[in-house]
């Protein structure tokens, strides 16, 4: 098999990049599960602990790094009545302003529709107002309660309702759930969309599939374990289970508060550098790829092709660094972007 290196000469150099940081605003009604949903994708959480978090008072303000030149400041906005009111009004240009992305989290059991409706009525009408080019992204959530031979026609009926009342906005939506692997595909899609340098990873990101002859490769981001990005062969293509990179987040999230737990680690700790798995059908590892990311890798069975795999990978480190790293500051730069974006 060749090596990775053989290949770097063809590679440009990237440029320094600058960094972005992206303003996101949760929003919904209060109880929606905003705070539940941001605990589990951003802070460890499992579905069960999330029981304990209270209601969020005004805005819960938190910065989250994703790879080296990507920070999401991400604006939870509790969603009482007198908050949202305050938004839309007081705060109106303060809130609205450079927005990247609004996340709008409708609960599906609410009992009061209209008045749900309303209210992102008036949100959509401020975001279109201060930041009219933003994304917008809704997910139908607490699908799980809904009785499942109804979810489908319900949740187009809600869908074709909330986009009637977005004005110029073109939403995409989701069904989500913090009980299964719905809120991990939901989440990696917006982060997806967010990267600035996407093409090069999922350019390098093939290059590196093709090389070690792997069925699958996926790019982990390092604390959510969200994927950033994958790639896989024509054999790969062919795998019937559609959602397999959420329940892969799923149960490494799982994985990672388990060992948590047993060892007293923190949550957000690395806590495993190499995950191997070996079966008569397919092997797997995982390691600890760049800074801020990790690389799972699907092939078929054979130890000789496994341990070639790994090594390259390892050897590939180097060209994805760059991409995972954020900007180099020189003496004829001034300052990056991130200083003058809210």
């Amino acid at each position: 098999m060749d090596n990775l290196n053989d290949n770097a000469a063809a590679s440009p150099v990237s440029e320094p990049r600058k960094q972005k940081k992206k303003k996101v605003l949760l929003m919904g009604k209060s109880g929606s599960g905003k705070s539940s949903m941001r605990s589990i994708i951003f802070s460890n959480y499992v579905a069960k602990d999330t029981r304990r978090l209270g209601a969020t008072i005004d805005v819960d303000l938190s910065s989250v790094k994703f790879l080296g030149n990507l920070t999401l400041n991400l604006w939870d906005c509790g969603g009482q009545d007198a908050f949202m009111e305050n938004y839309l009004s007081q705060q109106r240009q303060h809130v609205f302003s450079n927005v990247g992305v609004l996340i709008y989290v409708f609960d599906i059991e609410s009992r009061d529709l209209e008045r749900d409706l309303h209210t992102y009525r008036s949100i959509i009408a401020a975001l279109g107002q201060y930041s009219p080019n933003s994304s917008v992204y809704i997910l139908v959530h607490k699908m799980d309660l809904v009785v499942p031979s109804q979810r489908e026609d319900i949740y187009n009926e809600r869908v074709a309702v909330i986009r009637e009342k977005s004005d110029d906005f073109v939403p995409v939506p989701f069904a989500t759930s913090i009980w299964d692997q719905s809120l991990y595909k939901a989440w990696a899609e917006i982060i997806h969309d967010l990267v600035p340098n996407l093409d090069q990873i999922e350019q390098h990101l093939g290059d590196l599939g093709k090389l070690i002859m792997a069925e699958e490769v996926l790019l982990f981001e390092r604390s959510s374990f969200l994927v950033v990005s994958s790639w896989c062969s024509e054999i790969g293509a062919l795998n019937p289970t559609s959602d397999r990179f959420e329940r892969f987040s799923n149960i490494i999230k799982n994985f990672k508060q388990t060992t948590s737990r047993y060892t007293g680690t923190p949550k957000s700790a690395e806590q495993f550098a190499l995950m191997e798995l070996k079966l008569i059908n397919f092997s797997l590892f995982v390691i600890k790829f760049t800074t801020n990311t990790y690389l799972a890798v699907i092939l078929p069975p054979g130890e000789e092709r496994f341990n070639l795999a790994m090594e390259n990978c390892y050897i590939a480190r180097k060209n994805f660094e760059d991409l995972d790293s954020p900007a180099r500051k020189s003496a004829d730069r001034g300052a990056t972007s991130a200083s003058t974006e809210a």
